[in-house]
C-alpha cells in the first residue's frame, strides 16, 4: 500500500471540486435544505404541542405529514418524468437520434408528460395502499378535492421539469445534479410539511407565489375537515398557467441556443 498513490488520488478528486461550481454548491445544498425543512417541521410540531388541548391534535399533525409526503411525491415524480426522460437519452447517447428524427419539440415534451403521468400513477397507487395498510391513513377520503389538488401539483412539476431540462440542455452534464436538486430547492418554501405561518414573515410572500404552497395549504384545510379550498385552488391554477408559459418559453429558448451552439451534439456524445 502506497500513501503517495493514495494522496495523489485524494488530491485528484479534491481538485474536481475546486474546478466545478456545481460540485461545490452540492456540498452545502443538501445539508442546508435538510436543515431548513426539518427545522421548520420542528417549529411547527413545537407550536402544535404547546397549544394542543387533546391527543387528537397530535394525530392531526401525523395525518398532515402523511398526506404531505404523498402529495410531495406527486410533484417530484412529475418533474422527474420530464427531466429523467431527457437524461435517459443523454446517458444512452441516443439524444442526437431523437432530435435528428422528424420530432417536434412539443411532441417530445408531451411524451415526457405522459411518462410522468404513468410514473405518478404507479407510485401513487402503491403509496395510498401502503399508507392505508401501515397507518390506516386513507387519502381517498379527501373526496373530489383530491383531483384538482393532484392536477395542480402535476402542472407545477411539469413546469419545473422543463426549466430543469432547459438548464441541462444549455449547460450540459455539469449541472445534471439539478435534475434532483431543483424540487428540493422549492421544498422549504412550498410549506410541504408545515403551514406557511411557520416561515419567517419575509419568506411568506415568496412562499405564496408558488402553486405548490396553495396545494399543500388546501390539502391541510381538507384533512382538517374544512371547506373545499376554492381560493387556494384558484391561486394555484393561475400561478401554474403563468409558470407553464414561462417554462415553455425558457425551454424553447435553451433548446434553440443549444442547437445553434452545437451543444446538443456534444451533450449527446459525452
Amino acid at each position: 500500500m502506497s500513501w503517495t498513490r493514495i494522496s495523489a488520488l485524494a488530491l485528484r478528486y479534491t481538485l474536481l471540486y475546486k474546478r466545478s461550481v456545481p460540485r461545490m454548491i452540492e456540498l452545502f445544498f443538501w445539508p442546508t435544505m435538510d436543515l431548513l425543512v426539518w427545522g421548520y417541521v420542528t417549529l411547527y410540531l413545537q407550536r402544535l404541542y404547546a397549544t394542543a388541548q387533546s391527543p387528537s391534535a397530535g394525530m392531526g399533525a401525523i395525518t398532515f405529514l402523511l398526506g404531505a409526503m404523498i402529495f410531495w411525491d406527486i410533484l417530484y415524480r412529475a418533474q422527474q418524468g420530464v427531466t429523467l426522460s431527457f437524461l435517459e437519452d443523454v446517458w444512452t447517447r441516443n439524444l442526437l437520434n431523437v432530435f435528428v428524427a422528424p420530432i417536434r419539440i412539443e411532441e417530445f415534451i408531451l411524451a415526457t408528460y405522459l411518462v410522468g403521468i404513468v410514473r405518478i400513477g404507479v407510485t401513487l397507487v402503491a403509496l395510498i395502499g401502503l399508507a392505508w395498510l401501515l397507518y390506516q391513513f386513507n387519502l381517498l377520503a379527501m373526496g373530489f378535492a383530491l383531483i384538482p389538488l393532484f392536477i395542480n401539483l402535476l402542472l407545477m412539476g411539469w413546469a419545473m421539469g422543463m426549466i430543469t431540462t432547459g438548464l441541462i440542455m444549455r449547460w450540459g452534464q455539469a449541472v445534471e445534479a439539478l435534475a434532483w436538486g431543483v424540487p428540493f430547492l422549492v421544498q422549504p418554501l412550498a410549506a410541504v410539511f408545515y403551514p406557511v405561518d411557520v416561515l419567517p414573515r419575509w419568506v411568506q410572500p415568496i412562499s405564496h407565489a408558488l402553486p405548490a404552497t396553495h396545494v399543500f395549504e388546501g390539502m391541510r384545510q381538507v384533512l382538517a375537515g374544512g371547506p373545499f379550498p376554492t381560493a387556494h385552488l384558484l391561486w394555484a391554477f393561475g400561478l401554474n398557467v403563468a409558470y407553464l408559459v414561462l417554462a415553455a418559453w425558457w425551454f424553447r429558448r435553451m433548446y434553440e441556443r443549444a442547437r445553434d451552439k452545437g451543444l446538443l451534439a456534444k451533450l449527446g456524445t459525452q
